[in-house]
């Protein structure tokens, strides 16, 4: 099991409260939230069928989405339009992502 996919799933399932929350509030955001979090998975599930090169440019395109989440969610919680609580139960996983894929992209394997 890859476990970067697997936790790129959790922050899938873990959005999904917050996303309709901020959905209320300010569509567009909410739509972006949705868009950078698939955009993590479906990079990191290619990336890992491809090798050399292409296989990090596809996990700096993950982790690129992964800051754009995270600060999506900043910008939510900053604004109120969710709770500090619901921040820190995506982040938790989504920080996990954040680190394994700086491993990833900047370590010799």
């Amino acid at each position: 099991m890859f476990e970067v996919l697997e936790l790129s799933l959790t922050v899938l399932d873990r959005i999904a409260s917050v996303e309709a929350k901020v959905r209320t509030r300010r569509k567009s955001l909410a739509d972006q939230i949705t868009r950078s979090a698939e955009s993590i998975g479906l990079n990191i599930a290619e990336g890992r069928l491809r090798a050399g090169l292409d296989r990090i440019d596809l996990y700096r395109r993950a982790s690129g989405s992964a800051g754009e989440l995270t600060f999506a969610l900043r910008f939510a919680k900053s604004r109120g339009f969710i709770t500090p609580d619901e921040f820190a139960h995506v982040d938790e996983p989504l920080d996990s992502v954040r680190a394994i894929l700086w491993t990833l992209t900047h370590c010799k394997h």
